[in-house]
């Protein structure tokens, strides 16, 4: 679903009527505004959806590229909300997950965030972020859940390892082993980037792309004429498991 960003108003589905815990994964490993980060308006709007029809503990989780604490980014980036507990991947509990690939990609099992675990209802909130023919949308957004502790090599920081495996492998190997119920690609905006993932170009760009994260990064990744690699192996790890 496409929706108008200056009308967008969070709609949650009735499953977070339902939920004792919901949480929100934003893009906001950096100290910098949107379109890098995910925004604060758009975090705030799903909340205050999620509060029209819940009074469930609602969750932030994100982690840095250093494993160094999270919460000068956020408040870097104005992430204080009421009721809202703000948590750190590196503060978390870890638990190993079973990738349930029958021929993984890339990673057969994963280090996850025990939280994660045991939230209700998940979801995913992306910058629309173009680098080169493909896309970084909510699906690769989930990369950050993973402890940088576990997956850095032999490098001071990041996911040396995981880069080294291939990184659309990696993400595809994370959707089925993590799977979030909902993706919204904040698109207000559109950033433009090549390499690094904090610098590139700006354009307006209005829209709000929310649905399932797989479905709701395709249609981003179609609209936008690029050939996001990590889709086109989650297409075929789904014939994977439906056979």
């Amino acid at each position: 679903m496409i929706l108008e960003a200056s009308k967008f108003v969070f709609t949650p589905a009735s499953q977070v009527s339902r939920a004792r815990r919901v949480l929100i994964k934003p893009c906001a490993s950096y100290p910098l505004p949107y379109p890098v980060t995910t925004s604060w308006e758009t975090v705030r709007l799903v909340i205050e959806g999620i509060r029209r029809v819940s009074d469930a503990d609602i969750l932030i989780l994100e982690g840095t590229p250093w494993g160094n604490p999270i919460y000068e980014v956020y408040k870097a980036l104005g992430y204080d909300y009421p009721r809202v507990l703000m948590l750190d991947v590196k503060d978390c509990i870890w638990v190993e997950v079973e990738n349930p690939l029958p021929q993984p990609y890339a990673v057969p099992t994963f280090w996850v965030p025990n939280v994660v675990l045991s939230s209700d209802y998940l979801i995913s909130i992306a910058p629309f972020k173009v680098f080169g023919r493909s896309g970084s949308f909510t699906v690769k957004n989930l990369l950050s859940l993973l402890p940088v502790a576990k997956y850095r090599g032999e490098a001071m920081g990041g996911w040396e390892t995981l880069y080294k495996l291939g990184i659309h492998k990696v993400v595809a190997d994370l959707y089925f082993t993590l799977p979030f119920d909902l993706g919204i690609i904040d698109a207000c905006k559109k950033f433009i980037g090549i390499d690094d993932t904090t610098r590139g170009d700006v354009e307006d760009y209005g829209k709000i792309f929310i649905g399932e994260p797989y479905e709701v990064d395709k249609e981003a990744s179609e609209i936008a004429g690029l050939e996001t690699e990590y889709l086109t192996l989650i297409e075929a790890g789904k014939v994977q498991l439906e056979g």
